[in-house]
């Protein structure tokens, strides 16, 4: 179990030693209709059941609309069309009208009143998916390479998914109380006081916890960024077993050098049958040594960094009987989505549109909403996956239905071929503003048009057509993964964000703080010149994380010692 400190335990801790069912009050306020929100503990409760509390900020000047946004437990982001109906029903009888994709490979339902929840959830829930474990301190959603299996490999990679979502799940009672019966949990009674899930203990995990499996050469997992990450090791139609990385994160805080992005150590080999059994003992690692006195340092990926990569292995291998083998060699080339139709080695075919920002929605001329419900209704038998890259894949099309689909979406507005530039495919961004609580700025609703603006720059340089991974939030945290991106924005305050510059095409590689603030407004007169020098001075063939990994952050670093350097003569 973890060492002994004097510090307090986290006010999260102690509310999930005092009612470790993670019921809280919820099922009471829910049937409650003079209640329009949660409590403050019950606030931290839901979120172990798929939901964060929030508010629309857009209108608080005319008082708070309490809202609730709900995010689906979807292995690997596969989806049946029924289920992909169901909740194209849910979006529009309870949330926004809008299905919004995530890079954990979910949904999420935005601007749910109170009263639409428990009916939401109960269908989720028959539809056979589940909402529990999206949020909380516990092992998220798990995300699996989503590209339809090509050899029975990719497809044992997507069991062992499920076989670790289903080790990892918590085993609380509350949540089919609540949203399958809706009772209220006694939490007074002994079997639930002394309630202690089989694995995650009384008090769960000091924090997130998030699993991913992926197979080169396509890293479209971002793998490293991960608490935990399968990376398959294939040869032939065989998967032979994985190399295991362990301690990623992006979660950082402005202003605070303790908190940091980190990516995972590759540690050594294991075979497919030790799977569950590693994920479980990486897991508990977690739970038995991570910081519960302070939230913001409570992610495995500090228990590495402090501890050490010798350490985790051996205690890895202590706690699985020496699992851990030498590392079998892999590479990565890539991030992005194939866009398009693509034929699969068994003869079916797979469709990957490309959604702006993740939002599924109609809008004027581009109804995507409607086009793909149309689509799960007259090809029942096809199969709907969700990229981490925030995009929707059309799965096990039958040749045959290749034109009729292509047609269909055709009637709708959405195209199967050049769907859109190459800088919007290689871009993501997190929902922010209005709904995020932690928003500092906008992300979302302002990354399409900052793209057309660098696009402009481009091509006045002679640039169009080069690919930059661009990625915006509205806020430290990371949840669109920015700081893997080649330009990230990272938001500070209304219309201002911090620059990072430096990742790679193959994501392997973190980008740095090039500049602390730029302000929206001045967007081209800030990139024009870095664009400028790019295409002067970069070497034959080199990105642009490249480039500014080799020249601008060099640059920028010496700039910045010199000027501190300078700093006591000026005074």
């Amino acid at each position: 179990m973890s060492e002994t400190t004097t510090a307090p335990l986290a006010k999260n801790e102690l509310l999930k030693q005092r009612i470790p069912t993670l019921a809280g009050n919820i099922a009471a306020t829910i049937n409650d209709p003079a209640l329009e929100k949660f409590s403050e503990d019950d606030e931290q409760f839901i979120k172990f059941h798929g939901i964060y509390q929030q508010d629309d900020r857009d209108l608080r000047k005319t008082g708070k609309k309490w809202l609730v946004m709900i995010r689906g437990r979807i292995p690997g982001g596969i989806m049946t069309s029924a289920q992909w109906q169901v909740f194209d029903d849910l979006a529009t009888q309870y949330g926004n009208n809008t299905l919004r994709l995530t890079t954990r490979q979910s949904i999420q339902f935005h601007g749910v009143v109170k009263n639409g929840l428990g009916p939401l959830i109960k269908r989720i829930n028959d539809s056979l998916l589940s909402t529990l474990a999206a949020c909380g301190d516990v092992n998220r959603n798990i995300t699996a390479s989503p590209t339809p299996a090509y050899t029975q490999a990719r497809a044992q990679v997507i069991e062992d998914a499920y076989l670790v979502t289903e080790a990892l799940a918590p085993k609380t009672p509350a949540y089919h109380s609540i949203w399958v019966d809706n009772v209220q949990l006694n939490l007074d009674a002994p079997e639930n006081t002394a309630f202690t899930d089989p694995l995650y203990g009384q008090t769960y995990l000091p924090r997130k916890f998030k699993t991913s499996f992926v197979i080169p050469p396509v890293n479209d997992m971002d793998v490293y960024t991960n608490d935990l990450g399968f990376i398959a090791v294939v040869e032939g139609d065989r998967l032979l077993g994985y190399n295991l990385a362990v301690g990623g994160g992006l979660g950082r805080s402005h202003g605070n050098d303790q908190t940091y992005t980190r990516l995972a150590d590759v540690i050594g080999f294991i075979p497919r049958d030790k799977v569950v059994e590693v994920a479980r003992a990486v897991l508990t690692i977690h739970r038995d040594f991570g910081d519960r006195t302070n939230r913001k340092h409570a992610r495995l990926k500090y228990v590495v960094a402090e501890r050490g990569v010798a350490w985790l292995t051996a205690e890895l291998n202590r706690r699985t009987g020496n699992a851990l083998a030498g590392v079998r060699r892999f590479e990565f080339t890539s991030t992005g989505d194939l866009l398009g139709w693509h034929r699969a080695v068994d003869g079916s075919q797979f469709l990957t549109l490309f959604v702006q920002t993740g939002r599924i929605k109609d809008v004027p001329g581009h109804a995507m909403k409607s086009a793909l419900r149309a689509v799960a209704e007259k090809f029942p038998h096809i199969e709907f996956r969700i990229s981490a890259n925030q995009n929707v894949i059309l799965a096990n099309v039958p040749p045959a239905d290749q034109a009729g689909i292509t047609a269909l979406l055709a009637t709708h507005g959405v195209k199967t071929e050049n769907q859109t530039s190459i800088l919007h495919a290689a871009s993501m961004a997190c929902p922010s503003l209005p709904t995020c609580g932690l928003g500092l700025a906008e992300s979302e609703r302002a990354l399409p048009g900052l793209i057309n603006r660098i696009e402009k720059v481009a091509a006045e340089l002679g640039l169009a057509g080069e690919e930059i991974i661009i990625r915006s939030t509205g806020c430290p945290n990371g949840c669109a993964r920015p700081y893997m991106a080649e330009l990230g924005f990272v938001g500070k305050a209304p219309g201002k964000y911090q620059l990072w510059l430096g990742g790679n095409g193959s994501g392997t590689r973190l980008n740095q703080v090039y500049k602390e603030v730029i302000k929206e407004a001045e967007l081209e007169a800030e990139l024009r010149p870095l664009l400028t020098r790019w295409k002067n001075e970069r070497l034959t063939g080199e990105r642009f994380g490249d480039f500014s990994t080799r020249i601008l952050l060099p640059e920028a670093a010496r700039a910045a010692a010199a000027a501190q350097t300078a700093a006591p003569a000026a005074t």
